[in-house]
């Protein structure tokens, strides 16, 4: 067997046994409100944890191109209170666009 399907199954044998697991864990510990606020706040540091690296990072190193004017593009409108299509669709063709013509 070779390293990739032992790293696969390592990995499913450990998903199954962390979601085993949380199915374990008393009720009370979860409806904890620091648990439940915890519990609220994890994707929102996560997606934004995402959003740095995809715009900063290029094949490992530090970059700084269209995507920051993008996300920048994004920014505004999100403070303009602009609704989501126009955010997403704002960033994207402000990044295209600097793509092309840069």
């Amino acid at each position: 067997m070779s390293i990739f399907w032992l790293s696969l199954i390592g990995t499913s044998v450990v998903v199954f046994a962390l979601r085993y697991t949380g199915h374990l864990i008393p009720e009370k510990y979860l409806t904890n409100p620091r648990m439940l606020k915890i519990n609220t706040l994890i994707p929102v540091a996560l997606l934004s944890a995402l959003v740095a690296v995809q715009t900063f990072t290029k094949d490992s190193a530090l970059v700084i191109d269209q995507r920051l004017a993008g996300l920048s593009v994004a920014v505004v409108a999100l403070i303009l209170k602009a609704p989501f299509p126009v955010v997403v669709l704002g960033a994207a063709a402000t990044s295209a666009a600097l793509f092309h013509f840069a």
